[in-house]
């Protein structure tokens, strides 16, 4: 069992190590084991590399994949991109605090996390495992969320967003954000986990949280929780909870079809509109 100092390392080389030397030369500077040093670099690290992921995938998806014309949808809010962007610029230093600690320690030996890969067939399995394992956890975490006691103070802030675009991926309260990624973390003090694979996985979970909200429905209906079925759950709350895949709501009785007829947004709109255009005949007649 090893560290988990792959990106600490390098950030230590090219950044910390300088950083160190102009705030803290005579200690920080020459203790690169020092706790109060790797907390802070950690914390750095995952705040600034949080807010790139973000900023890249949901952009990138924003530019290549999003349907603009959810733009004109009637439950889409006012400002609605703006307020998804800085509700996530403004929570990943805070969701940054409370993974801080966990990292630490995967940093410092304690999890599983191996050094060496086992073998492509051990590596193929630990992803198989990897998924199955998270989404069973996010699956019940999310549903716990919407509790009543609990969905008011935390989880509601995600549902703000009626219509997402790719910008509400991470428009979480910090809490949510952190509790939806904590069997990630669970995982690699379970079972033993190639640290490179790890990483990779770190930054494909937030990939495919990105794409279940930039409305490209690639998936219209089968295992894969697509965006098509997280489209739903943003309208009706009760439904798919899943994060990979469709067998948990299915298994406990939460899966929901996706309607592309009712979630197509130029359907949507054209609703609105004769929905107006009626109104204003009434008014006319009145």
């Amino acid at each position: 069992l090893v560290k988990m100092d792959l990106i600490l390392d390098l950030e230590d080389k090219y950044f910390f190590n300088w950083m160190y030397s102009k705030l803290s030369p005579d200690y920080l500077a020459l203790n690169a084991s020092d706790p109060v040093r790797q907390f802070i670099s950690i914390y750095l690290t995952l705040t600034v590399h949080g807010w790139l992921l973000y900023f890249i995938g949901a952009g990138l998806s924003w530019f290549l994949f999003f349907d603009k014309k959810y733009l004109e949808h009637p439950k889409k809010l006012d400002n609605q991109v703006m307020r998804e962007i800085s509700t996530t610029f403004f929570s990943i230093p805070i969701m940054s605090v409370y993974t801080s600690p966990i990292f630490w320690l995967e940093v410092n030996g304690y999890s599983k996390l191996l050094d060496s890969s086992p073998g492509w067939q051990y590596e193929l399995s630990t992803i198989f495992s990897f998924l199955v394992f998270t989404d069973f956890c996010i699956y019940w975490i999310h549903r716990w969320l919407h509790h009543p006691l609990i969905y008011p103070h935390v989880h509601k802030t995600h549902h703000l967003w009626k219509v997402p675009t790719p910008w509400a991926s991470h428009a979480f309260h910090p809490l949510d954000g952190f509790l939806q990624s904590t069997p990630y973390h669970m995982y690699a003090f379970l079972f033993p986990m190639n640290k490179v694979l790890y990483l990779g996985m770190f930054i494909f979970v937030n990939m495919w949280t990105i794409s279940i909200h930039d409305g490209w429905f690639v998936s219209f209906d089968g295992v894969i929780n697509s965006s098509a079925h997280h489209a739903e759950h943003h309208l009706h709350f009760t439904c798919n909870y899943g994060q990979y895949f469709t067998f948990w709501d299915r298994m406990f009785g939460s899966h929901r079809y996706p309607d592309h007829e009712s979630l197509d947004p130029v359907n949507a709109i054209a609703k609105k509109n004769d929905a107006m255009r009626r109104a204003q005949k009434t008014d006319k007649a009145g």
